[in-house]
């Protein structure tokens, strides 16, 4: 499975501010100047000299992450701001071309992971199949409610695609199967209005997408058999929105601290866990400062196999 994120924030969109950018360029040239004996005569070289929080920004878009199962069937979770640019990729192959089999799977339907749908252009394309799968009854309705007057100017019914919506059975969860072996399923989680997590398994590797969820002391001492959906993945993409100390004040938001993000993966056997669904007030340099936090977490309560690192738009993962 390729794993990709398109879009990684939570709450609401932060595009990168002029203040943010020229401080970023500055500690560029910063670091340019002071390493400038090395001998760097191109702008390629100079770049591939940065440290990763010189390289890169840690993105704006909100929710959005595409799955290729083994075989290349593709698959989307969430449909945040993220989805707009996947869908001009996506617009490059079949969508183009009005033979797009696009699988959708909702976590939930707060507007950060919903408000991208509308600028989705292979919606537009007749012939396109846009399967929705969801395990909420009112779904058709909510992306109906999004798009209708005054707030957009075309209604999603009126869009060219297929519509086909899956109701997911949440009071009697089963696995969706899919080809080539690939399953998924999905487990309910603490946040305001209900979210679920999704799971997807094929050739004994396993993937979990699990965001907007409220972790606790408590959630992970339940006894195995509640949790363990979570055991053993290769790639955990786990919602860590504050701070240790901003999570004390923030009780029933929804969200989990880095802290307890690195706890839950420890406990549940996680090969290598992504820090997802960043507080839109945080900047790059904070970001960084939480994902050394949070090795530094992981070393003190001694696991040495996991690897962590921060969700950053356009990072692929193959497990």
């Amino acid at each position: 499975m390729e794993i990709k994120l398109w879009g990684i924030r939570g709450s609401i969109p932060t595009p990168l501010s002029n203040e943010e950018y020229s401080s970023k360029i500055i500690d560029i040239l910063d670091f340019s100047l002071k390493n400038s004996n090395s001998y760097k005569t191109t702008g390629i070289e100079i770049f591939n000299s940065l440290p990763n929080d010189l390289k890169y920004t840690a993105g704006g878009n909100t929710t959005c992450i595409e799955i290729t199962a083994d075989g290349g069937e593709k698959f989307i979770i969430d449909c945040g701001t993220g989805i707009r640019e996947l869908g001009y990729q996506l617009m490059k192959d079949d969508c183009g071309k009005g033979n797009g089999n696009i699988n959708l799977f909702m976590t939930h339907n707060h507007w950060d992971h919903i408000q991208g749908i509308p600028f989705f252009l292979p919606i537009y394309i007749p012939g396109n199949a846009l399967n929705i799968y969801s395990p909420f009854a009112n779904q058709e309705e909510i992306f109906q409610s999004q798009m209708k007057a005054p707030f957009f100017p075309a209604n999603f019914d009126d869009t060219a695609s297929t519509k086909i919506y899956h109701k997911l059975d949440s009071a009697n969860p089963k696995p969706i199967k899919f080809k080539n072996g690939l399953e998924i399923d999905f487990y309910p989680l603490k946040h305001p209005g209900g979210s679920f997590a999704y799971r997807f398994k094929q050739n004994n590797k396993t993937f979990i997408f699990a965001t907007d969820a409220e972790f606790t002391g408590e959630f992970i001492e339940r006894p195995y058999n509640q949790t363990k959906f979570f055991n053993d993945a290769d790639l955990l993409i786990l919602d860590a929105q504050y701070r240790l100390d901003e999570s004390f004040t923030k009780f029933d938001w929804g969200h989990t601290s880095y802290t307890m993000a690195v706890n839950c993966a420890n406990h549940w056997k996680s090969k290598h866990l992504v820090l997802t669904h960043h507080e839109p007030s945080y900047s790059d340099n904070e970001l960084i400062e939480i994902l050394e936090d949070a090795k530094q977490h992981l070393k003190k309560i001694e696991n040495k196999t996991m690897d962590i690192s921060l969700a950053i738009e356009g990072n692929v993962y193959n497990i």
